[in-house]
């Protein structure tokens, strides 16, 4: 093929798999325009048009626009600077696709009304500023009086979801699901109870110490792996190996005080929504998740409730 081929519309239709209608409109708009015509008057194209066509074709298919594809053709700007400017635009829409899709999976899970749905989308368009805000205000909520002792300002820090710049679809729908539980008044409360008899396993002389719930925790993993029954005889060497430690922890006697005391201190911790909580704020702050603790909770709370006698009538 030489400088003098030139092609019909019609084979440039075939050549390109584009209709004639479709090149006749990028002719009409200067983006692909014919060199000239036969003398019984129909457009014809040199050997150029179909490296054009194809770059217009895939610059549509990408969503350029055609004002923008013309000035490209054209050399009137380099394609580089075109695609990242579409790039960035695109970017954009894809985050707010994730908001939407975060705000009505969101909705359709917990099944509210149209208060919910606005409650959602609203902290789904939050401004980083005003997420920093608004778990703050459920930090302080939950460590007041608190936030200032040496050990507080470092789990608060944990406890702090920080939604990346680019999230993912999941890390958006989790950050919505956070913020909801955030604001509600009674997880506030429960929060604000397991934090304070946190505080209360702590206040004690001596080294740093594990709380109750960490001592449940660790001892009654295995039991729960093993798929032990609570009130099976199996379970008893388990009872007392937590109630010892935490008897020892507390320097007070492993007696039925301290057990109803540690059965008060596990039905406040043994609360799904925190769970559920340190699950979303793995999701979002990209953290490996597995920190659950209610399952072994309620285990070790039936276990004990099976061998604690019946109160008198």
């Amino acid at each position: 093929m030489n400088d003098e081929t030139r092609y019909s519309i019609g084979e440039l239709a075939r050549r390109t798999g584009l209709s004639v209608k479709t090149i006749r409109y990028y002719a009409d708009r200067g983006i692909v325009p014919p060199t000239g015509r036969t003398p019984a008057g129909y457009r014809h194209y040199g050997p150029d048009a179909v490296a054009r066509l194809e770059l217009v074709r895939t610059l549509r298919d990408l969503g350029v626009d055609l004002a923008a594809i013309r000035r490209v053709v054209d050399r009137e700007v380099p394609l580089a600077e075109v695609a990242a400017a579409h790039a960035e635009a695109l970017a954009v829409q894809i985050r707010v696709l994730r908001l939407r899709q975060a705000v009505l999976t969101a909705a359709a899970r917990g099944g509210g009304g149209a208060e919910q749905i606005e409650l959602l989308h609203t902290l789904a368009r939050l401004s980083g500023q005003e997420r920093r805000r608004l778990v703050a205000d459920f930090l302080d909520a939950v460590f007041d009086g608190l936030a200032t002792a040496p050990a507080y300002p470092g789990i608060m820090r944990s406890l702090t979801p920080e939604l990346p710049d680019d999230p993912s679809t999941e890390q958006v729908q989790a950050w919505v699901e956070l913020a909801e539980l955030a604001q509600d008044a009674d997880f506030r409360a429960s929060m604000r109870r397991l934090v304070r008899q946190y505080a209360a396993d702590h206040d004690v002389p001596g080294l740093p110490r594990p709380d109750a719930v960490a001592v449940v925790r660790d001892a009654v993993a295995p039991a729960l792996a093993a798929g032990l029954d609570p009130a099976g005889p199996e379970a008893d060497s388990v009872i007392r190996a937590v109630t010892a430690r935490y008897a020892g922890l507390r320097a007070s006697p492993d007696d039925a005080d301290l057990r109803k005391r540690l059965l008060d201190r596990l039905d406040a911790a043994n609360d799904p929504r925190r769970d559920r909580y340190l699950d979303l704020l793995a999701v979002i702050n990209g953290w490996s998740g597995g920190g659950a603790v209610a399952p072994a909770l309620d285990w070790f709370s039936r276990a004990l409730r099976a061998r604690m006698p019946s109160p008198a009538r």
